[in-house]
């Protein structure tokens, strides 16, 4: 048996998430091929030839597969299916829109966003905002699966020797869908996803120009910036900033949130965080009940003074 691993990367490098992904194949116990789809991505490939574990990498290198579009993406991928009986990739937006083309394609069942594996054919992924976590038996001959990227660690190691890299001809047809355009906001902070340190605001911050004195923290800290969905909705900060269940899934070893009451939906995108600090003046407020230390007070007087003493 061998494992597909889809490679995230953004043209430059591979992701962090692809790391974890990998971390996630080799508990599998398969061989590992990884996938390297897009354009002008050699230097990408080169970089997975050196992970350890992975005895050979596919390079399609394409312009159809620069921006990962569902079809061209879900025809390539089923077109190398034949030799693998796992296909595995990072849960992410763009993971999110063809691996279930995959999965439709090959008439088998995705098991997405697992959480832990038990075999090669048992995992675990959370069901009900997180609250309950599901054990899942696969008995399809090929599992798609996507994994959540916060559960597993980070693989780093790397081989004493690069493994292969194959090049794949196989040019898939662009379909009916085409790339128009990306909106990208740039920072010069840690992105959300993978950052170490993250502080988020929530709708008690009260309004966007008061989102300075989060970001004003985050800047002493070194952090990410995130936000509550009840922010994002209000218009405070932009939607790419968003943590939970809708927004992004995030593990730092620190995660300090304020004005964030503690919905459902986003403790199921922060609650596997190490440390959680919480700043709230409602002392019933459900984020108390995940957090390591919890502060009954007011942010417009705790977020200075924090930002003051660092």
């Amino acid at each position: 048996m061998t494992t597909l691993l889809i490679a995230e990367h953004n043209s430059s490098v591979l992701s962090s998430s692809t790391l974890s992904a990998l971390t996630a194949a080799q508990a599998i116990g398969n061989d590992i091929h990884v996938l390297v789809a897009g354009k002008n991505i050699e230097s990408i490939a080169d970089a997975a030839a050196n992970l350890t574990s992975v005895s050979k990498v596919l390079c399609a290198n394409a312009d159809i597969y620069e921006y990962a579009l569902a079809e061209p993406m879900g025809d390539l991928i089923v077109h190398l299916s034949a030799g693998y009986s796992h296909i595995v990739a990072p849960s992410n937006s763009e993971s999110k829109d063809f691996m279930p083309r995959v999965s439709a394609l090959l008439d088998v069942g995705q098991v997405s966003d697992i959480c832990a594996v038990l075999s090669a054919d048992q995992f675990k992924r959370p069901i009900y905002a997180g609250n309950a976590i599901a054990t899942v038996t696969v008995l399809d001959d090929k599992k798609v699966i996507t994994v959540r990227a916060s559960s597993f660690g980070k693989n780093t190691q790397k081989n004493e020797q690069a493994c292969a890299v194959e090049r794949i001809d196989f040019v898939a047809e662009s379909g009916l869908s085409s790339w128009q355009s990306d909106d990208i906001t740039e920072s010069m902070r840690p992105d959300l996803a993978s950052a170490s340190r993250i502080v988020s605001g929530g709708r008690g911050v009260g309004s966007g120009d008061n989102f300075a004195l989060v970001e004003a923290l985050a800047d002493k800290l070194g952090a990410a910036v995130g936000a509550s969905r009840a922010a994002v909705d209000a218009g405070f900060v932009s939607n790419d900033l968003q943590v939970g269940q809708t927004g992004k899934i995030v593990a730092p070893d620190l995660y300090m949130a304020f004005g964030i009451s503690g919905a459902i939906q986003h403790l199921a995108g922060m609650k596997d965080s190490n440390v959680i600090v919480a700043v709230n003046k409602d002392e019933d407020a459900p984020i108390f009940q995940v957090a390591d230390y919890g502060l009954v007070g007011d942010l417009f007087s705790v977020l200075p003074e924090m930002t003051n003493k660092l």
